[in-house]
């Protein structure tokens, strides 16, 4: 892995391209799983279907890479601005190359218009990533970013669960209250941990302005989507809401793309 990190540090570039080529392998290895029928049946499920599989493996992996990065090298929550290991910047690399692929993803299937969130989200990260990667500059701050994809494992499996059309079932609940939880303590935490640091240290921090402006913008974003969750999750408003199978009557997809991801997403 040392030898590894000199070649990642000298093309962060091409690591993180290589990275999204490799996360659109697993996009198309992920297409020969079987999908429900509800899904299979519509063009617009089928797609955010195969979107949020890729979307989970990235969570799955970053969200516990991420956690492991802090419990062997508890540095990287005090020294956000300049400390990292080789793991440490893979990462950010890994994920880097994740999001540049759902962005991309998201623009050429035609998207874009209805998912403009999601993209806004990705390039508040992928600027801020791409930052760290070539200054070597909070390496750590971005891997202590990626505590929300835990939450972002269940924000997934909920959304992937209401296009299977899957809302009455007990994983459907115990997923809810899950949720709920991986919320606060992984995304809302982890944005009010690094706020605070940034305009803790903000006199010496390098392109301070920056990053705190970035983090507003993020914090606005992620409290708008905690609202909608527990609007939609905790306190609906009326059954026109809701139609068969637990979807928007109106406009499933905006439904669909208004909720939660993060990420959306990816949060």
């Amino acid at each position: 892995m040392e030898a590894l990190l000199p070649v990642l540090k000298s093309h962060p570039g091409l690591s993180v391209l290589v990275c999204s080529l490799v996360f659109r392998v697993v996009h198309r290895l992920l297409q020969r799983l079987p999908v429900p029928k509800v899904v299979r049946q519509d063009d617009y499920r089928s797609w955010k279907w195969r979107n949020l599989s890729v979307s989970l493996v990235h969570s799955l992996l970053t969200g516990t890479w991420a956690l492991t990065c802090v419990v062997v090298w508890p540095e990287t929550l005090r020294n956000i601005h300049s400390y990292h290991t080789s793991l440490s910047y893979l990462l950010v690399c890994v994920s880097t190359g994740y999001f540049v692929q759902d962005a991309g993803d998201i623009i050429l299937t035609g998207h874009a218009r209805g998912s403009w969130e999601f993209l806004l989200h990705h390039a508040l990260v992928i600027w801020c990533f791409l930052y760290a990667l070539y200054t070597q500059l909070y390496v750590a701050g971005a891997v202590i970013a990626l505590f929300v994809e835990v939450n972002s494992v269940t924000l997934h499996l909920r959304l992937m669960l209401k296009l299977s059309g899957a809302q009455s079932s007990s994983m459907y609940h115990i997923n809810k209250l899950a949720n709920l939880f991986t919320y606060i303590a992984f995304r809302l935490s982890t944005q009010f941990y690094l706020t605070w640091y940034i305009v803790n240290n903000y006199s010496w921090l390098d392109h301070g302005g920056y990053f705190l402006i970035t983090m507003v913008v993020m914090n606005i974003m992620i409290l708008v989507y905690f609202y909608r969750l527990l609007r939609a999750d905790f306190f609906p408003h009326s059954k026109s809401y809701v139609g068969q199978n637990g979807m928007h009557n109106n406009n499933s997809k905006k439904f669909l793309t208004k909720r939660t991801r993060t990420d959306q997403d990816r949060d």
